[in-house]
């Protein structure tokens, strides 16, 4: 654009709102400019999601993400996405390193623990909070 800026004929106008716009984004921005076979666009890393959200509403038979999709998404769509691409036998299916596993189960419990609590005050508040209190002050040391 600045090598064509001397003649730009009828799209000066456009030419230096272009110029003035792409200015203002900050260096580093267009990594995919500098970086060879560096997709432009997110597309493929969306039609990943896509497929992920088309197998479970066929698999679930819901029109919306199912809750242990949101609650186990990271596990999911990481194994949907590999087992597409080839299969794998149970000795590459045994993790490597059992404290990292043990940790991603530990972090998924607890998000599915946060689902439950979201899901037994939406039933009954009063019967949620009640029990939310009485284990609050209960004391810590028998008396």
């Amino acid at each position: 654009m600045h090598a064509h800026h001397a003649d730009p004929g009828l799209l000066a106008s456009a030419a230096a709102h272009f110029a003035k716009v792409t200015a203002s984004y900050w260096p580093g921005l267009f990594h995919c400019y500098d970086i060879a076979d560096l997709p432009r666009t997110n597309n493929d890393l969306e039609q990943y999601f896509g497929v992920a959200r088309h197998l479970e509403r066929r698999a679930t038979g819901r029109k919306g993400a199912s809750p242990a999709l949101v609650v186990r998404g990271a596990v999911r769509v990481v194994a949907l996405m590999a087992t597409r691409q080839q299969s794998f036998s149970a000795e590459e299916l045994r993790p490597r390193d059992v404290a990292a596993w043990k940790a991603l189960r530990q972090h998924t419990d607890a998000r599915h623990h946060t689902r439950r609590a979201q899901a037994r005050f939406r039933r009954d508040p009063a019967t949620y909070l009640a029990d939310l209190e009485e284990h609050l002050l209960k004391p810590a040391l028998p008396p």
